[in-house]
């Protein structure tokens, strides 16, 4: 029992610390909510447990968060296996989400990277071609942020050690921001 309350209080507490970073979301939220409304689309990459979360933003957007509303363009670049393998067999690893952003983003497009490290190398790469491209980026990491703290266009830096604290964390983050979404794209 200890056990169990003590993981629902550490994860409570993390999101709750979130709330000093309000402004910084709101940020994220309107950058989202303005891309879709010029019809640019959103790329969203991650690698393990984020990745999970990548593919759960993007399909709520082409899909929807809580009520009905138009489909919105969104692409979660762990998604197509066949393109991952490619690309990982040709250009190695490192290269498998870059190259998509080569191929498939625009000037005013959105990416949103996650990221419990900002370790990865593969989503340095991908934030880099981003920004050559005009496309906003948007990270959100954990710990310290890592490498990639401070390459974005717009960060949330969820400031936890234990990766499935910061995922959780993470979740809401995306929560708030498909929310921001709906409240602009939902009639009635």
């Amino acid at each position: 029992m200890n056990d169990i309350k003590n993981a629902i209080g550490k994860s409570a507490e993390l999101i709750l610390s979130m709330s000093r970073d309000a402004a910084a979301i709101s940020k994220i939220c309107k950058a989202v909510v303005k891309c879709l409304k010029a019809g640019g689309k959103v790329m969203t990459a991650g690698n393990g447990g984020s990745a999970a979360e990548a593919l759960h933003m993007s399909e709520e957007l082409v899909g929807r968060f809580r009520s009905n509303r138009r489909s919105l363009p969104a692409i979660a670049l762990v998604a197509d296996p066949t393109a991952l393998t490619c690309i990982a067999n040709d250009f190695g690893y490192d290269h498998v989400f870059d190259r998509q952003i080569e191929g498939l983003g625009r000037k005013g497009d959105v990416l949103v990277l996650f990221s419990t490290s900002g370790n990865a190398k593969n989503l340095m790469l991908a934030l880099n071609k981003a920004k050559d491209m005009g496309v906003k980026t948007i990270a959100l990491l954990g710990r310290d942020g890592g490498p990639m703290a401070g390459k974005a266009d717009l960060q949330v830096i969820v400031r936890g050690t234990a990766t499935e604290r910061i995922q959780e964390a993470h979740q809401v983050l995306l929560h708030i921001i498909l929310d921001a979404v709906e409240k602009a794209f939902h009639k009635g």
